[in-house]
């Protein structure tokens, strides 16, 4: 994309709405944001030995009170979904000081939440006074341009990141630190440094390689680096010089993955569509075979046709299987497994083997 002077895979120094305004309409895949917590410090933190505590006490977090956050989280956010394509998704993060805030204008503004996140964290910074719960969280909100958007998920991707078990909202990961962690003489370059863990699940979640993803509060530059190695672009504003200084600094020492075939993802939704009948003219299910579910607690007989019989009900895999659960509906390729060898094997495993025999992965 190139539009009013604006390259891909750069840092714009300046105020987030006024270099927003300038981006061409409906032409950007993703945004994330990480907006100031306003989290209304009115002294320094200290520990019980009376040491400081190296929190968010920096001029971009403070504003007059809520109505001003408010008002400015409106902006932004308005901004935001001009240059966010139909189909694409919004990614905000924060803590119990705005996250709350920040849902709401979303969904005044006609986003469609799909779901909430929660970043548990690893080793989270203790409560030194001992007076509140240890804030071992943030939120993310995650959402559609609209309630008809076709945006991208890559299901099976997480599933296989996560043990081949359906990925869950809360996740855990640590803060940033060690290596990872930007410091200049002895202290850290931005106090809310993000873990490249966690900005690598949601790239890897909701885009595909050459997507463009947008950061309005660029900071150090944890979206620019996972971009940079997983073949996105990126597009990152900040207003503050030092961060644009060592987020540069960072993102050029990132090398990209070369092997870009490692980046294709083949979502079943995508893929062909494989009859249960193919499985039997490949001889990989016989008529009069019998397959179970998971638990063996169901049975039922594959017939010439390709469907199945249990229970004198007849029909698809799919409709047997709803049938016997009593439920609406049912994905009988996740449902039902053959005896192979004295082991159980998903049929739709089997279905794989069709795939590729028929080159369609």
């Amino acid at each position: 994309m190139k539009a009013k002077n604006f390259t891909l895979n750069k840092i714009y120094l300046g105020n987030c709405l006024e270099i927003m305004e300038k981006l061409p309409s409906n032409s950007v895949d993703l945004i994330f944001a990480d907006p100031p917590y306003n989290l209304q410090l009115e002294k320094k933190l200290t520990r019980p030995d009376s040491s400081d505590v190296n929190g968010v006490d920096n001029n971009w977090d403070k504003f007059k009170n809520f109505q001003e956050y408010d008002d400015f989280t409106k902006k932004w956010i308005i901004c935001a979904k001009r240059v966010l394509k139909e189909n694409g998704t919004i990614w905000v993060i924060g803590t119990y000081h705005n996250i709350f805030r920040i849902g709401k204008t979303l969904q005044d503004l006609n986003f469609w939440i799909l779901n909430d996140v929660v970043w548990v964290k690893s080793n989270p910074m203790p409560n030194f006074r001992g007076t509140r719960f240890s804030n071992a969280h943030e939120t993310l909100i995650w959402c559609s341009k609209n309630k008809n958007s076709k945006y991208t998920f890559n299901y099976n991707l997480l599933k296989s990141l996560n043990d081949d078990l359906q990925m869950r909202s809360d996740w855990i990961f640590p803060i940033c630190n060690g290596s990872e962690r930007l410091k200049y003489k002895g202290k850290k370059v931005h106090p809310t440094q993000k873990p490249e863990s966690l900005i690598t699940r949601i790239i890897l979640s909701a885009t595909n390689p050459e997507d463009v993803i947008l950061d309005p509060f660029f900071g150090t530059g944890t979206i620019g680096a996972v971009s940079k190695k997983y073949n996105r672009n990126f597009i990152g504003i900040e207003k503050e010089k030092n961060y644009v200084k060592f987020a540069k600094k960072r993102i050029g020492m990132v090398k990209p993955l070369k092997n870009l075939k490692m980046l294709e993802i083949s979502e079943k939704r995508q893929q062909k569509r494989i009859p249960f009948g193919r499985l039997i003219e490949f001889n990989l299910i016989k008529p009069g075979d019998v397959l179970h579910d998971f638990k063996k607690k169901w049975h039922a007989k594959v017939r010439i046709d390709g469907s199945l019989i249990a229970e004198n009900f007849k029909g698809s895999i799919h409709t047997v299987a709803a049938n016997l659960l009593n439920l609406p509906s049912c994905n009988g390729w996740t449902f039902w497994y053959k005896y192979e060898n004295k082991n159980s094997v998903s049929i739709d495993i089997l279905r794989e083997k069709v795939r590729s025999e028929l080159n369609l992965i």
